[in-house]
């Protein structure tokens, strides 16, 4: 047994599983290409006062997840916990506003929380994640849910709800706010202790509680869509008829909130069956104080992230087979020193023609490089023995078809470039 294994809540990716990981990777890129978001990568870690102030000081994330640690000068900083925020301070440190009046970006971010190891669920993980600055156009938010739910159908997700609401701005809250404070009051035993804990410091996510007894107590409670002032109810009807118009279907759901402060107007989130309790795949949502906040002008802004680790798992579940490509096009078997040379020499001109070829180092009899070229996922074997250095020729084997055929050296390149 290994004297070292990786830390609670990591996990190594190996080489059998990376291909999913840079197939989904790929379709997301190709998807925010289609949408015109452009790739920003931020630091890994950041100022601890950045997500402290700006996702809130009683959210689960600040008070019990981030990592923390001080520099030897004594400046805290925080391994990044989600990606909005940095983003969002990116943004204002270069001052993206005055490049473009509307700026749409994605990043692909390793993420860090401690929290309980689960299913899909790890201390380490990473997160997809698009941001648009710039617009309080409702048909942009129409726009990123239609990516997200573009993104999931792209690889091979069709069955998903798509879960929304508004929750307001900070000109309407305070009056739900009061409203939910006196209802949930008289009912304070019959909650758990984490939501006694938010009655007194952020009532609103008392309803995004997945306890039953929770669920059950705050039955009746006052959703927001009854005290939202007439601007976000406005913007909310506008989301919801240009989905309907992108004939996107979605379930209103009165007491679906987001897990950070910074979030305004439109909440969304998209969830899955095959996860049981834990069922989200995907959400975001408006947050537009978020920037002025940090340091910048006035800007509205929305966002979408997922967590990948969890995405593979929901097409693990579903037996979703992504259409993963060959590590290897060609193997090459050399037999005997002479056929490992030309073995070798032949490798190489097939990478020089963009041909991806690899080749046996370690001197195994003919079946055994098979075994390997087949656990390579090798479509062509050129097999290279003494017969076939005298005759300037190579044994073509197809791995599909289990036919061979013999064929001139010099037509090699072009013989499998073609097929």
């Amino acid at each position: 047994m290994a004297e070292y294994a990786a830390p609670r809540g990591t996990r190594d990716i190996l080489p059998a599983e990376t291909q999913k990981w840079q197939y989904v990777e790929s379709v997301f890129r190709d998807m925010c290409a289609l949408y015109g978001f452009e790739e920003i990568r931020t630091p890994t870690f950041e100022h601890t006062e950045l997500f402290v102030r700006n996702l809130g000081e009683t959210t689960d994330v600040v008070s019990k997840e981030m990592y923390n640690f001080e520099t030897k000068g004594g400046r805290k900083l925080t391994l990044r916990p989600e990606g909005t925020a940095p983003t969002v301070r990116a943004y204002v440190t270069h001052n993206l506003g005055a490049v473009l009046p509307v700026n749409k970006v994605y990043y692909i971010a390793r993420i860090f929380r401690f929290e309980r190891p689960q299913a899909g669920r790890y201390r380490e993980h990473t997160q997809l994640g698009v941001e648009v600055f710039g617009s309080i156009d409702p048909a942009l938010d129409a726009e990123v849910i239609s990516f997200a739910a573009g993104f999931f159908r792209e690889v091979g997700i069709d069955q998903f709800e798509l879960k929304l609401n508004t929750i307001g701005c900070p000109k309407c809250r305070p009056e739900h706010r009061k409203a939910l404070l006196d209802f949930v009051e008289s009912r304070l035993g019959d909650l758990c202790e984490t939501c006694r804990d938010r009655y007194e410091r952020n009532p609103l996510r008392m309803l995004d509680c997945k306890e039953e007894r929770c669920q059950a107590a705050l039955t009746d409670a006052p959703v927001m869509i009854d005290y939202v002032c007439e601007e976000c109810r406005d913007h909310f009807a506008k989301v919801r008829a240009y989905l309907t118009e992108m004939a996107i279907p979605f379930v209103l759901d009165n007491k679906l909130v987001r897990g950070f402060d910074y979030y305004t107007k439109t909440a969304f989130e998209f969830v899955s069956g095959e996860l049981g309790a834990q069922n989200a795949i995907g959400g975001g949502g408006r947050y537009d104080n978020l920037v002025e906040e940090i340091g910048g002008a006035p800007t509205p802004a929305i966002g979408f992230g997922l967590g990948l680790d969890r995405l593979l798992l929901t097409l693990d579940a579903m037996q979703v087979q992504l259409p993963l490509q060959p590590r290897n096009a060609v193997f090459v078997a050399g037999l005997g020193e002479a056929g490992h040379e030309a073995a070798v020499k032949t490798v190489c001109g097939l990478r020089k023609n963009g041909v991806a070829a690899d080749m046996d180092y370690t001197g195994r009899s003919l079946k055994a490089q098979m075994k390997v070229a087949n656990k390579l996922g090798a479509r062509f074997v050129v097999i290279i023995g003494d017969d076939e250095i005298a005759g300037d020729t190579v044994t073509l084997r197809d791995m599909s078809s289990s036919e061979q055929k013999s064929l001139p050296t010099s037509e090699l390149v072009e013989y499998i470039k073609s097929r």
